[in-house]
């Protein structure tokens, strides 16, 4: 589905600066022409989101390492309101949740949806309308943020009448998406755009209803923040990261997925069993016991998914691990594959009510939830990217050892913050759980471990300079070799034979 017929056991990665396959057949000819056509139809829109995640990847990390480093000094920078620790948190987290993360997955899927379907994408100035109409909402909330203006429900602390901005500019992203499925003209639909329509299906039901105004209140509004607030992580986030996934490791590596029943058993369980997982966080609180018992269930059950879709890339790159040395898009995507099953098999075991007790309302929660958001998707995001910008743009990535530096970079910042700061939060865990213990050294206890983490914010920040820069010389070089290409055609002398015909 995804391979011309001599792109199968052949290295594809224009990270790398692999070439186009030349065409030796007319049944090939026919495919890769319609590839490239779908490709230009997505240049501009995709150009757009890509360009609107890097920016707001920039302001996430800005906020999320001076929020890190207040932790431990927290008398820096206390004069302004906008920059005590409470917004700058807050900032960031939404920033990254509403900002990098969605705007870079959209890019990728609005690049993808086309090859996978073999139809060009349709409407495109909708598409990039409905970017700056999400943008404009995210400018508004993060405004407010630092003003103060929060809901106080995490995930959901911009208000609902500037989040609504969200729904609009992102239904104009996903209707021309919802288009497309209608002509396609293959026969057969990828694994992964399993994966993109239901996620595009489930993100506004998640939205929309945990922002209805006046709906919720007390309890209930509590249980449905954390129904919202881990469910826009599995069934967003995360089925546009595995579909990024399950195309970028074949694609690369030249090999079909190698179980399509493993692709079959991980999606609709992932479906059945992800939807109730989130009152895990609730575990203690005055919500009923049924409630948080069939969380616990469902996020053990969740193991299977998480293992068939495990198992199943595994077998897939057997063989060819070799690669990880040549690829950098497939070192992305395989480290975030990697971080998926560590997140997920951590995540069941968290839900477990004698594991919660020492975790719950640890800093070890907060590492956790980065091994998801940072380690799976955010890595997945850099590699999908690295792959799809060179045919984007049509060139070719100005200094690749600029990639290489951006992975080494966020993987040993990444390394130093999950460990130091897991470590800091099962210490602060026993401390809290000791009676004889006074709650200060709770505190005091972790003050090392978060002066690591600050240390590891700091290499995955300059990780992403890095990769920013590396983003604008691309967009330097191809507007160059725009520049080069108007001027070749300029120079081109017309043929003067139809002037003296009519002469």
């Amino acid at each position: 589905m995804i391979f011309a017929p001599e792109e199968i056991g052949r290295f594809n990665d224009p990270a790398d600066g692999s070439a186009r396959l030349a065409p030796s057949s007319p049944d090939q000819q026919e495919e890769l022409r319609d590839r490239e056509a779908a490709d230009r139809t997505t240049a501009m829109p995709v150009f757009v989101l890509f360009t609107f995640a890097v920016v707001w990847l920039l302001v996430g990390s800005a906020a999320g390492l001076l929020s890190s480093i207040k932790l431990h000094a927290p008398d820096l920078l206390v004069e302004q309101a906008w920059l005590t620790f409470g917004r700058l948190r807050t900032i960031h987290l939404n920033a990254v949740a509403y900002g990098w993360v969605p705007l870079g997955l959209l890019g990728l899927v609005v690049w993808l949806l086309p090859r996978l379907l073999r139809t060009p994408l349709r409407y495109p100035r909708l598409i990039i309308t409905g970017a700056y109409i999400w943008n404009a909402g995210l400018v508004a909330g993060i405004v407010g943020l630092a003003n103060g203006l929060n809901t106080g429900m995490e995930w959901l602390e911009i208000p609902w009448y500037i989040g609504s901005l969200f729904a609009v500019g992102g239904m104009m992203i996903g209707l021309p998406m919802a288009f497309m499925l209608r002509r396609r003209t293959v026969h057969h639909l990828y694994v992964s755009v399993w994966y993109i329509g239901a996620a595009l299906f489930w993100f506004p039901i998640l939205y929309i209803v945990a922002n209805i105004p006046g709906l919720h209140f007390g309890v209930e509004q509590a249980t449905m923040n954390w129904w919202y607030g881990h469910n826009v992580l599995g069934l967003f986030y995360t089925p546009l990261s595995i579909a990024c996934v399950y195309y970028f490791l074949p694609k690369v590596i030249g090999r079909p997925v190698q179980s399509y029943n493993l692709s079959l058993l991980g999606f609709w369980t992932l479906a059945f069993f992800y939807g109730q997982v989130g009152a895990h966080h609730l575990i203690g609180g005055p919500i009923p016991e049924w409630l948080v018992t069939l969380s616990i269930v469902q996020s053990m059950m969740m193991l299977i998914p998480v293992l068939a879709f495990s198992v199943n890339q595994h077998l897939t790159l057997k063989g060819h691990f070799a690669l990880l040395k040549r690829s950098h898009t497939l070192r992305f995507i395989v480290f975030g594959a990697m971080m998926y099953t560590v997140a997920s098999v951590q995540g069941s075991a968290h839900a477990l009510r004698s594991l919660n007790a020492l975790t719950h309302f640890t800093h070890f929660t907060v590492a956790h939830a980065h091994i998801g958001m940072y380690g799976f998707v955010s890595m997945v995001l850099f590699g999908g990217m690295y792959f799809a910008v060179p045919r984007v743009l049509d060139v070719t990535w100005p200094k690749p050892a600029l990639i290489s530096l951006h992975f080494w970079l966020v993987v040993a910042g990444f390394a130093a913050y999950i460990v130091l700061l897991s470590t800091g939060g099962v210490l602060q865990g026993l401390a809290l759980l000791d009676g004889a213990t006074p709650f200060i050294e709770s505190v005091r206890v972790t003050k090392p471990w978060l002066l690591g983490r600050s240390i590891g914010g700091g290499l995955m920040t300059l990780g992403h300079i890095v990769f920013a820069v590396h983003f604008y010389l691309a967009l330097k070089a191809a507007e160059r070799q725009r520049q080069a290409d108007v001027a070749a055609t300029s120079h081109v002398q017309p043929d003067p034979a139809p002037l003296s015909a009519a002469n």
